[in-house]
């Protein structure tokens, strides 16, 4: 009979009495009719989103938009007073308080962006990454501003200059003011959530979707935010310090060494900062605790073995795994997956299974073992008799 097409209510199919096609690998055939009704069915169950609730608006969003709020209105009146009353305290406060917003506002256009294009396809694991992007410019930004007031306190440690006490003060006691309250709002940014399904995948090769946000020690974006307005609060301190020393004991040289003190500390933390989130940026491998963790729960069981394991951040307190497994008694992905414990933040799992089998070699020396246990054994029978 001829092949004959069937109406379904997917369409229009080949159905009954079509051929099956030869192939190349020894013999095998390709089932024409498999592959038609293969490729007319649903597969979205085995598809998921990549957002890992990076769609989701951040507590440290507002948190950093609130205090670049703050800082430009503390910007404004500075710049306006000073302009006013011939204040260049004030003025020139004023002009570092407009970096210092430039800077945060980076910080804020991470977060919108991540969040508006979480589910973009074109990022492959999600948009978590420019978490970590904002961060990395926000270090770097950090490291310019420590190297400026470096340059400046030791232009002015070699060529001393007049210091209007009085109004310098004024001017770092407001800055300890906003600055301290910016860093009470960003320290108390982001306190974790739980959030998330699991969708399954088949045999063989396995995804799984599970993040656990942990707190804000992995939001290197508002961490950069929170050590910009650190830093300013910090120099605010040292300034007054040096100041009053100034103007009650003559020492005017101790301005420009705090300044040089709260350069110091400033690279240290931008250089802190630079090193995490590059190790972020480049797929560093992940706490050291996950990976062991994830090969203790594997391994124990079923005399399984961890052939390789991969694993990196893609976002805030989340990670992704590949993870190649071999045993002598494979099971479905699926397995390996729910052996996982869900609490290490892994948001992307992928597993290989691989059959034990001997290497080629083992096994000749094998035989070869065998062989002469045999040749010992007959001759001690031989012996015997």
């Amino acid at each position: 009979m001829g092949n004959r097409v069937a109406s379904t209510k997917r369409g229009w199919a080949f159905a009954l009495h079509l051929p099956t096609v030869p192939t190349d690998s020894g013999g095998e055939t390709f089932d024409i009719r498999k592959h038609i009704g293969m490729h007319q069915e649903d597969i979205q169950p085995w598809q998921h989103s990549h957002a890992f609730g990076q769609d989701e608006r951040r507590p440290g969003e507002i948190r950093t938009i609130i205090v670049i709020g703050i800082t430009g209105v503390m910007m404004v009146v500075e710049i306006a007073t000073g302009v006013a009353f011939g204040s260049m305290a004030l003025l020139a406060d004023g002009l570092h308080m407009a970096s210092h917003a430039a800077a945060l506002t980076i910080n804020a256009f991470a977060y919108v962006y991540a969040r508006r294009h979480a589910y973009d396809g074109s990022y492959s694991f999600g948009t978590g990454k420019v978490n970590s992007l904002g961060g990395f410019t926000g270090a770097i930004l950090l490291g310019l501003f420590a190297v400026m007031m470096a340059w400046e306190s030791v232009e002015r440690l070699i060529h001393p200059v007049d210091i209007a006490v009085n109004q310098a003060i004024l001017v770092a006691f407001l800055g300890l003011l906003v600055n301290g309250a910016s860093v009470f709002i960003l320290a108390h940014g982001d306190h974790g959530h739980t959030h998330g399904p699991e969708h399954d995948g088949g045999v063989g090769h396995e995804h799984h979707d599970h993040h656990d946000h942990h707190g804000h020690e992995g939001d290197h974006n508002l961490r950069a935010a929170y050590l910009h307005v650190m830093a300013d609060a910090l120099t605010s301190l040292l300034a007054i310090f040096a100041l009053l020393a100034a103007k009650y004991f003559g020492v005017i040289w101790m301005d420009p060494v705090m300044g040089i003190v709260g350069a110091i500390l400033v690279s240290r933390w931008s250089l802190g900062l630079l090193r995490t989130t590059s190790s972020v940026l480049l797929d560093r491998q992940g706490p050291e605790l996950v990976q062991t963790q994830i090969k203790d729960a594997i391994e124990r069981r079923d005399d399984n073995r961890i052939a390789e394991i991969h694993v990196w951040s893609i976002g805030p307190s989340i990670y992704a795994a590949i993870i190649s497994v071999v045993t002598q008694d494979p099971k479905p992905a699926q397995h390996y997956k729910q052996i996982i414990p869900p609490t290490l933040g892994i948001a992307h799992i992928s597993v290989e299974v691989h059959r034990y089998t001997q290497p080629p070699d083992l096994q000749q020396a094998v035989r070869r073992t065998d062989d002469s246990a045999v040749t010992d054994i007959g001759t001690t029978v031989v012996g015997r008799s």
